[in-house]
This record gives C-alpha cells, sequence and structure tokens, in this order.
C-alpha cells in the first residue's frame, strides 16, 4: 500500500457565541484545514489540525510522503518532522498521523483505539468549558462572574458535565475566582473547578489568586504565570496542583520542565504532542516522573475530537475529563452531526479507523463559509468591542 495523494480543505463552522480569551475573540467561528490522505488501493485517511489555513503548509509537505506507506509512521515522521526544522511542525504531522491511523484501522477493519492498545473505557466525560462571551445566545455579554456561573450550571443541566473550566485572563483576576467560588456554591463539592488565565497573570497575581482558590479545592491552576519559570514560581507558593497546556506543551522541554517542578498535571494534545502515538510516549513519561494526565481541547470538530476520543479510550492515567470547545459549535462537518453527551460523556465512536465520515454537503457548506468570513488568525488578538485594547502579558 501506497499514498498517492493528499489533499487539504478549510472549512469554518458558526459558533453560537464570540468567546473571549486572554489575547483576543474567537469571532464567532471556528476553522479546521481538514485533509484526506489517498492511497492506492482506494483507502482514504481523514485529518484535521487548527491554527488557521494550512493548505499551503500541506502542499509542501505533500512531496515527502508520496510512495510511503501509511504503514510505516516512523519514516512518515522522520520526513515530515524532523528533517528541516523550518518546515516542521508537529500540528501538521499530527494530522498525517492520524489520517494513517484512519488508514491502517479500515485496512485492519478495527477502531483506532486498537492501534494505541485497545479501549479501557468506551466513553468519555467532558468538562463545561467556560468562555467569557460577546454575542450570547439570546442577546448581550458575559459581564459579572454570576453570568458564568448560571451558564456552568446550564451546561451542567443540558450536558450532564460535573466540571468545568473558565478560559481567565478576561476581565479581573479577583472576578474571575467569584465564578469558582460562585460554582462551588451552586453544584456542590464533588462538582470539579479549574481555571486557566494561560499565562497572562504575573507571578504575583497568580500567587494571590491561588491562595483565595484553596479552600475550593480546585482540581487543577492551570498555566497560572508564563513560563516554566512562572508555573515553577507559582507551583512552590500554593497548595493547588499546577497544569499546563503550554509549559511544557512539546518533548523539548519535558525534561526542563519535570526538573524545575514546573507542574503536576500535563495536558496532552494531539497536535503539540505529535500525534495520539505522541501523545502516549507523553503519557508514559508522565507515569514515569508521577505526572498526571488530561485531556486539551484544540476548537476541534469531529474528525479531531474522533481521534481524541479513541486516544483517550486508551490511556489508564487519563482520570480527568477532558477539555471540548464542541458545545459551542452549531454544526459538523462528519455525517450525523454534531457527536451527542450522554451524562456528560462523548461515546468513542465504533467502526473502522476512526469510525466518522465526511459529510460532503456540509464540507462545501462550511467551504463557502470560510471563504466568506476568512482567517481569523490574521485578526485573532484583536477585539471589536474594544478596537484600542492588546494583550500585555504579566501586566495584571
Amino acid at each position: 500500500m501506497k499514498i498517492i495523494d493528499l489533499k487539504s480543505r478549510t472549512v469554518a463552522i458558526p459558533l453560537n457565541a464570540k468567546l473571549r480569551h486572554n489575547t483576543g475573540v474567537h469571532p464567532g467561528y471556528f476553522l479546521r484545514t481538514v485533509i484526506e490522505i489517498i492511497t492506492d488501493e482506494g483507502v482514504v485517511g481523514l485529518g484535521e489540525v487548527g491554527g488557521g489555513d494550512q493548505r499551503a503548509a500541506f502542499e509542501k509537505l505533500k512531496p515527502r510522503i508520496i510512495g510511503l506507506d501509511p504503514f510505516h509512521l516512523e519514516i512518515i515522521k522522520q520526513k515530515v518532522l524532523r528533517s528541516i526544522y523550518y518546515l516542521s511542525n508537529a500540528r501538521l504531522y499530527a494530522a498525517i498521523e492520524i489520517a494513517c491511523l484512519d488508514i491502517q484501522g479500515k485496512v485492519l477493519n478495527r477502531p483506532l483505539s486498537d492501534l494505541l492498545g485497545g479501549q479501557i473505557r468506551n466513553t468519555i466525560p467532558f468538562i463545561a468549558y467556560l468562555f467569557w462571551r460577546y454575542d450570547r445566545p439570546g442577546g448581550g455579554h458575559d459581564k459579572k462572574a454570576e453570568d458564568m456561573a448560571d451558564f456552568c450550571a446550564q451546561l451542567h443541566d443540558e450536558l450532564g458535565v460535573n466540571s468545568m473550566k473558565l478560559k481567565a485572563g478576561v476581565m479581573e483576576p479577583r472576578e474571575e475566582v467569584r465564578v469558582l467560588e460562585l460554582c462551588r456554591k451552586n453544584l456542590g463539592e464533588n462538582f470539579g473547578l479549574r481555571i486557566d488565565p494561560n499565562g497572562v497573570w504575573s507571578v504575583t497575581t497568580a500567587v494571590k489568586m491561588g491562595r483565595i482558590m484553596e479552600d475550593l479545592n480546585p482540581e487543577y491552576f492551570e498555566d497560572p504565570a508564563w513560563g516554566l519559570e512562572g508555573n515553577a514560581a507559582v507551583r512552590k507558593q500554593i497548595r493547588i496542583p499546577v497544569a499546563t497546556n503550554m509549559y511544557p506543551n512539546r518533548f523539548d522541554d519535558l525534561g526542563p520542565a519535570i526538573r524545575m517542578g514546573a507542574v503536576d498535571i500535563v495536558l496532552t494534545d494531539l497536535h503539540y504532542w505529535e500525534g495520539p502515538k505522541g501523545v502516549k510516549d507523553l503519557v508514559a513519561i508522565c507515569r514515569t516522573f508521577n505526572l498526571g494526565v488530561a485531556m486539551h481541547s484544540g476548537a476541534e470538530f469531529g474528525i479531531e475530537l474522533a481521534a481524541m476520543l479513541h486516544t483517550a479510550s486508551t490511556i489508564p492515567t487519563m482520570t480527568f475529563a477532558g477539555d471540548a470547545h464542541y458545545h459551542y459549535l452549531t454544526d459538523d462537518i462528519i455525517k450525523g452531526g454534531l457527536m451527542k453527551y450522554e451524562d456528560g460523556c462523548i461515546k468513542v465512536p465504533e467502526g473502522p479507523g476512526l469510525g466518522v465520515e465526511l459529510d460532503e454537503e456540509k464540507m462545501e457548506k462550511y467551504q463557502r463559509y470560510f471563504e466568506e468570513k476568512g482567517d481569523y488568525y490574521a485578526r485573532f488578538h484583536q477585539d471589536e468591542y474594544r478596537p484600542d485594547w492588546f494583550p500585555v502579558v504579566g501586566s495584571i
């Protein structure tokens, strides 16, 4: 079996609100580049990646994989990820690996999870991922902690989720901590609490807020300050586990992070950590050093969500509910539409490979939507309601 082509398309799907974060605003839609790897035997594998319109990048990488066997992932990784640093990109490689694993599963008539060691669970729990919203359903913006706490309760009721995470670094820090206080009061002692300012807070602010939150018993405090040094400095001064999806988020920085005692929990990500097999490598290292693992969300559509579900289903130590932006999407590009939440969980897709197929009508529809709206990464650090605003790390 040989790879004979790689096709890529960029699509955008509307959201039910505009999502604020500490470096700007998702302007009412998410976009992803979807790839299809085609073999000489007619088997097609699906992959997906964010980070803007990646079609040109895949065109540059395509000559490196044409003619290769999709089962020979080590060769593909060397040629795509390891060969030339200025064209190396773990995100792009991960999408290719996902597509190759999809092919392998289809050829073997086994689910992707079987290629990673097999499922130990067939449903994966997820969180209520809370963003301060502009133009929320019904109109208006989220302005105070009560808005976020009400939204959390709504997601708990509608989706059955039993943990939350606030994307912080948007409002005044004490107001954001008050969101967790209200959620603890409203949803009880067993409801999981998390907060993530994405490193924008200063060490001083992060420590101050961390000490306030200690009695709330949060599951973890994610990227409280900037960089390995920032996380390590905060971790030494508070009694809350420190987690990260930023520092480290690649193997090059994992050793230094462990030596420095920078984190307690690493959020795995299929794209940062070089695909599903890379995540399994990461989990083995975390197990060696007694670090916890959770699953990071990168605003994925159904292809990558399927890969996340398959991967998480094979990891015994992944006891935290996973991140997911998925409840903000209004539709999906896979047949059957949006995957369903049941009791806060999403079921691992059945069938060979990823277990999902593209809906070509939806692909055409959301290609047109992308062409209409454009690549928001060119204006990702903007806020239409505050045109003079720009992010400053560590200013709070």
